[in-house]
């Protein structure tokens, strides 16, 4: 018998994030081997009437692809791709692999054409500009591993990140976004960080379980040249199949002027990719109450509960600071006391001190207020 938490996981990931009207084509991916939750959207789309369409992808297997593979192959692969893409009203992509270094041994330059040839084109210009579209991954014993917890305890807690009340969460976010939209200068403080930068005119963005699940983070993106001073994050982050630790970067006039990490050759390698991968397209804070620590996945990450994040690379459209990059990488900094702690100011007001908002307006978004 169905797990009925998947069916009434498929049913908000049908109806809510993706809003499937009669008629509709629904790309389905699967990056993994779990069935039950693939089963259950295809049920859900053409219960509202759409068209769904199935891929089932091994990493694994597209990581043998990638190690070889020539930029005109690459490139085949993402013409063919992409017009099936161009064909699709929505897309949901359910990621769990067993493996979150599978591409490790993938060389950077591989990676470089499959994010500039692959990715860019299929995906960050076509799928998030002209479908609607949600990712999520989905609990596995990777996951729990990666969460330090039992596979039935990741269960429960995974369940109850998604299937939470984004509707209520995103009657919450009003007041940040109205603040955000009327700031110009953030100031961000924690240990190894004293970062200013400007958000003036930049729209902010609610994200409530539209395109992401788990969600909850309000999104905007800093004035490009503007961003001066040093972030130093605490949070490990893979990137190209690879686990990156005491990232840190320091600014000048917006650009990455040096960066360092458990892998700096590395990560300057990924910097140097293109112009705008050294420039920032994204500011975010982060508030889903159930989500506590890192697990080296960002799309848990990024929402933890207290934090923030701030990227290197492709700015979002619906907030275009006019960065353009083959990158985009959340990488997180969470300010609860147990992590030491942190401000952020909002034109010299003190708006979130030790990952909690501190002004009244606000007060919606602590943990206590969304569960």
């Amino acid at each position: 018998m169905r797990d009925p938490r998947i069916q009434e996981l498929a049913a908000n990931l049908v109806q809510y994030s993706v809003n499937v009207q009669p008629g509709e084509n629904i790309l389905i991916e699967m990056y993994g081997t779990e069935k039950e939750l693939v089963r259950s959207l295809v049920e859900e789309v053409y219960a509202r009437g759409g068209k769904p369409y199935v891929k089932l992808i091994d990493r694994r297997v597209m990581g043998t692809i990638l190690k070889s593979a020539t930029e005109e192959q690459i490139k085949e692969w993402a013409e063919e791709d992409l017009a099936q893409m161009k064909r699709m009203d929505g897309y949901i992509a359910v990621r769990a692999g067993e493996n979150v270094n599978e591409w490790a041994d993938v060389p950077e330059q591989q990676m470089k054409l499959y994010n500039l040839h692959y990715l860019k084109p299929v995906h960050l210009e076509q799928r998030i500009k002209h479908t609607r579209w949600v990712v999520l991954r989905y609990p596995n014993a990777s996951m729990a591993q990666l969460a330090e917890m039992s596979t039935d305890a990741f269960e429960d807690f995974y369940f109850d990140v998604c299937n939470l009340d984004y509707g209520k969460m995103d009657e919450a976010m009003d007041p940040l976004k109205a603040l955000m939209e009327r700031t110009d200068k953030v100031r961000l403080v924690s240990p190894g960080t004293d970062l200013t930068f400007s958000i003036k005119g930049i729209p902010a963005i609610k994200c409530s379980g539209q395109n992401n699940i788990p969600d909850g983070e309000c999104f905007t993106a800093p004035v490009r040249d503007s961003v001066n001073g040093t972030i130093t994050f605490n949070t490990p982050s893979v990137q190209s199949g690879v686990t990156f630790d005491q990232i840190s970067f320091r600014f000048e006039d917006g650009k990455i002027i040096e960066a360092t990490s458990s892998d700096t050759k590395r990560i300057n390698e990924i910097l140097d990719m293109d112009e705008g991968a050294r420039y920032v397209g994204e500011f975010s804070l982060g508030f889903n109450p159930y989500i506590k620590y890192p697990m080296k996945d960002t799309l848990f990450d990024e929402k933890i509960d207290g934090s923030l994040h701030f990227t290197p690379g492709q700015a979002y459209e619906e907030a275009d600071n006019g960065n353009r990059s083959s990158l985009h990488w959340d990488l997180v900094l969470i300010q609860r006391p147990e992590y030491g702690g942190g401000e952020v100011w909002f034109d010299d007001v003190l708006i979130r001190k030790d990952g909690r908002f501190v002004i009244e307006e606000l007060d919606q978004l602590n943990p206590e207020n969304l569960k």
